[in-house]
């Protein structure tokens, strides 16, 4: 089953921007590496959560409230979205010092690692 939210919506959101919250300024994460950061909901089986979970993070970065910085969670292409103002999240992340090449983010400089992480990506959930 292709879940369109997690059962627990507002929960899962509020574990997406308690991640968000925590990226610093000058990096990025992604839709996907921020899902994996929380744990399966329960009642949803593995296959459906690897599934739907970077487009549940997409849906919880676009509700967001003020105080999460939306604009450093971008695709795993290194791209921003399309969706939401492009023009502002470039400006804002250009301004925290992330550089764009060919309107893209080189995510092996500027990929945050997840939280006590420098050099090895995070592995364990959050959440």
């Amino acid at each position: 089953m292709n879940y369109t939210h997690p059962p627990n919506k507002q929960l899962y959101f509020e574990h997406v921007w308690a991640i968000a919250r925590r990226i610093p300024s000058g990096k990025v994460a992604t839709y996907g590496q921020i899902s994996k950061m929380i744990a399966c909901p329960d009642g949803v089986s593995l296959d459906d959560y690897n599934m739907s979970a970077s487009r549940w993070v997409g849906l919880a970065m676009g509700a967001c409230p003020d105080d999460v910085p939306w604009q450093r969670v971008i695709n795993s292409q290194g791209q921003i979205s399309h969706k939401a103002e492009p023009g502002k999240q470039k400006m804002l992340l250009i301004a925290e010092g992330v550089l764009f090449c060919a309107e893209k983010i080189n995510l092996g400089e500027f990929q945050w690692r997840g939280p006590g992480q420098s050099d090895e990506p995070e592995q364990g959930r959050l959440f």
